[in-house]
């Protein structure tokens, strides 16, 4: 393998090899996907109110806040002869996460379901911020949106499937109800097929991928010495966050009121729809079980359009340069338009229209920041400044969840938990408008 440095040009890949290099996305997006679109159905069915979910999902965000900087600055200083850069990262992550996942749907209390929430999401986290860095690390700039794209289609496989999961299973006779208070098996199986598929995706990018080492290792491995010690490690995350490019910060305010929506979203479409399209919001009752494996399933559809839109992307980006800025904010305006929708609703299956909408935002959430973040930075702190890009991920929702989402909705809108679905698409269209305040031409055109 030869040394190619990580701010030299690097050679351009086939489809394949970015294919092989982030396929253990599938994993990580079936985690947060299983995450996502059932952690409030366990909740609530462990006893929890619609007005205690965001507050129960606050370990998620705060475990990515701490976590997600300290494992860019660290991978950003490992060399395993055997795994390279990033991956013993994915390796640890994934074995976590996949024990997490067969554990989770069998909490007897919220405080345990709570617990293994933040044990899963920290475990995500070690996982999925080293692969935003690979892509970085291993492709030429011509090719980062293309990266980026192709990540963003195996994210929105992995969605889909993972969301439809319960559903499935269910069909082929798997009990989807349990006593009061405890979790149905439907929703423990599938928690157990996405813990298999994290981790067998995640040995696969492993098995399928090489990283390129440092240019001079001798050198790397003596300013790592240098720099080494929890005091020194802290001093550097805190420089580089007073330091950080103008870019960076303007693509912040993007990144919170998208995953403000996003949060919202996660925390409340299951209380929400269940109540304002099935009637049927008693989590005590079989009527809500089926209700809410049916939003599960309709959640898989903006999964599903992303995946869609990624690949038209990708058909895209693999042979023109675009103007990331406008595609991006398109993308979030539509989005936006697709969570407003669910008011008017009058059938189940135009929730399927809805989750289109959300679906070409999502797609474009998982790449365009990236790319155009990746473009813009430095390439020897390509890992410490993915991590602190993670903050403005992490951020709005820990707002979200101690009071963002229950005060916002309630003040602007009305009592209606439906209401919450109204509050995402008007955020989503305020970081759709915030694309404008962008005007790095580096970061823009790619």
């Amino acid at each position: 393998m030869s040394n190619i440095s990580l701010g030299s040009d690097k050679p351009r890949l086939s489809f394949w090899q970015i294919w092989n290099m982030s396929f253990g996305f599938l994993g990580i997006q079936f985690g947060f996907a299983l995450q996502g679109g059932f952690m409030s159905r366990i909740f609530q069915t462990l006893g929890a109110s619609k007005d205690e979910i965001p507050i129960l999902w606050i370990a998620a965000p705060l475990t990515g806040l701490i976590v997600q900087p300290i494992i860019g600055y660290m991978s950003d200083r490992t060399w395993n002869p055997r795994l390279g850069r990033r991956r013993p990262f994915f390796l640890i992550g994934a074995i976590l996460s996949s024990i997490t996942l067969i554990f989770m749907p069998y909490s007897s209390a919220l405080w345990m379901a709570a617990g293994f929430l933040w044990i899963l999401d920290a475990s995500i986290n070690i996982s999925m911020e080293p692969f935003r860095a690979l892509v970085a690390d291993k492709l030429p700039d011509s090719q980062r949106s293309y990266g980026f794209v192709v990540q963003t289609l195996i994210i929105g496989v992995g969605t889909w499937i993972a969301s439809n999961l319960p559903a499935f299973v269910t069909k082929l006779g798997v009990a989807n109800e349990a006593p009061e208070g405890m979790v149905p098996p439907s929703v423990k199986l599938a928690f157990l097929i996405g813990a298999i598929v994290f981790i067998g995706t995640i040995l696969y990018t492993i098995l399928t991928t090489k990283e390129y080492p440092p240019e001079d290792l001798d050198a790397f491995k003596k300013a790592n010495e240098e720099s080494k010690g929890f005091i020194n490690g802290v001093k550097e995350i805190f420089s580089n966050i007073s330091g950080m490019p103008l870019v960076m910060k303007k693509l912040g305010v993007v990144q919170f009121f998208s995953w403000f929506a996003f949060f919202t979203m996660w925390s409340f479409a299951t209380p929400a729809l269940t109540e304002h399209v099935f009637n049927a919001g008693d989590p005590k009752t079989a009527a809500y079980n089926d209700a809410a494996n049916q939003v599960g399933s309709y959640m898989g559809t903006y999964g599903l359009s992303s995946m869609v839109y990624a690949l038209l992307l990708v058909f895209i980006t693999s042979k023109y340069s675009i103007n990331r800025k406008y595609l991006h904010m398109i993308s979030l305006l539509i989005g936006g338009l697709g969570f407003m929708s669910m008011l008017v609703i009058s059938e189940p299956w135009m929730l399927h229209l809805s989750f289109i909408a959300i679906g070409v935002a999502w797609a474009s959430i998982l790449s365009m920041p990236y790319a155009m973040l990746s473009s813009a930075i430095d390439p020897k702190k390509m890992g410490i400044f993915m991590g602190l890009f993670n903050m403005f991920i992490v951020i709005p929702q820990i707002v979200a969840a101690i009071g963002g989402i229950n005060f916002t909705y309630k003040l602007f809108f009305g009592e209606a938990t439906i209401n919450t679905m109204l509050l995402a698409g008007c955020s989503l269209v305020l970081a759709g408008l915030a694309n404008l305040i962008i005007v790095n031409k580096k970061a823009i055109s790619g």
